[in-house]
């Protein structure tokens, strides 16, 4: 199993997953022009996409998507903020797995301020991947992983900081708090499960302004000891 990092920010968050030929797409939170660039003008050879909730810079691009013939996976919350309907929007449910072509898909319950949000645990051929973000917190555990994308958006010392000096206003530090992983709360659910088949670490939606990313990969990978990435704003396509 391969990943590749297409968007991750608060501008925008999409990832593929690629495993024996196969490909699939999580979150569409980018301009559809650009996905097609993104993925080499080949959209109609995903598998899907998996959505984890309605925010624009996750499903952007979703209707598109469903017009070229993609099926688009989400929560009944979710593809209904979003206005999708049509035998293209796939409905899925909180630990009900489905699968996609090749792969098994476990949608996980997440905690965030939109209707119905999801996470994914999702296995192909050759692996298996955790997909956790914009979530305050992920209480399950999970066996055999071999890759993990997860959110690690704010460092409490940092934001508080921020807050402190007046740059962060403390009603958007609290929202922060109740809907995105600290470092802190990322890290105790790495270490929380079995990381010895872990090939890869990507940490996902960092802010700007309440994160590190050096020091956040350094806190990751001295915690599970394993290859940490990441995830880049914008992706080089």
């Amino acid at each position: 199993m391969n990943v590749r990092v297409l968007a991750s920010s608060s501008a925008g968050n999409a990832y593929v997953l690629e495993d024996d030929g196969r490909t699939l797409l999580l979150d569409a939170g980018i301009r559809y022009p650009d996905l097609q660039k993104a993925l080499w003008h080949r959209v109609t050879a995903l598998d899907g996409c998996l959505v984890t909730h309605e925010h624009g810079d996750h499903a952007k691009a979703v209707p598109q998507l469903m017009r070229a013939g993609v099926d688009v996976y989400a929560s009944a919350g979710t593809l209904d903020a979003i206005g999708a309907s049509g035998h293209r929007a796939r409905t899925v449910r909180d630990q009900q797995p489905i699968d996609v072509g090749p792969w098994r898909v476990l949608p996980l319950q997440a905690v965030h301020d939109a209707r119905e949000p999801l996470s994914y645990l999702v296995a192909g051929p050759t692996g298996k991947c955790l997909y956790v973000t914009d979530t305050a917190f992920c209480p399950y555990r999970f066996q055999g992983l071999t890759h993990v994308l997860i959110e690690a958006n704010f460092s409490d010392e940092i934001l508080r900081r921020n807050v402190d000096n007046g740059s962060v206003d403390v009603h958007r530090a609290a929202r922060t708090q109740r809907n995105h992983l600290s470092l802190a709360r990322a890290i105790d659910l790495l270490r929380a499960n079995d990381m010895s088949g872990v090939e890869g670490v990507w940490l996902l939606h960092m802010s700007n302004e309440n994160g590190d990313a050096d020091a956040f990969k350094a806190a990751v990978q001295v915690a599970c000891a394993r290859p940490t990435y990441i995830a880049e704003e914008r992706a080089t396509t």
